[in-house]
């Protein structure tokens, strides 16, 4: 059997954090969870998990600066990250930023399902094995 699939959600809003977390543990994947940037830093370093969903803007500490710290790390240079926002990428310095730091996919939160976040991390994954 292989071993569970581990992804960090990192989200502020609670209803949507259980409620990828939910779906995903329904697909056999080990949810983790952090309500901000700085928790989501801090469990991504010490967890290692296979992949991040992180949002953008949060209390404490916003998306794309946790991608960055995250990105110094060796393990986080390669992570997987999809980002889920209600952010469009028009800002100059957020597009820079997503060049910069790579995030796998960009989701706008008012474009998507639970489900259809939960296939795009199975997507991924399955690139990821190839």
């Amino acid at each position: 059997m292989k071993p569970q699939k581990t992804i960090l959600i990192v989200e502020d809003e609670e209803n949507i954090r259980d409620a990828i977390a939910d779906v995903l543990r329904t697909k056999r994947f080990l949810p983790l969870e952090a309500k901000n940037g700085k928790e989501g830093v801090d469990l991504a370093l010490t967890e290692h998990p296979d992949m991040i969903l992180l949002d953008l803007i949060m209390p404490e500490m916003d998306g794309m600066t946790a991608l960055k710290m995250i990105r110094k790390d060796a393990w986080g240079a390669h992570v997987p990250v999809i980002i889920l926002t209600n952010v469009s990428a028009t800002n100059e310095q957020l597009v820079d930023d997503m060049i910069t730091h790579k995030p796998m996919n960009y989701l706008i939160k008012s474009d998507w399902k639970i489900h259809d976040v939960v296939e795009k991390v199975e997507d991924v994954l399955a690139l990821q094995a190839a």
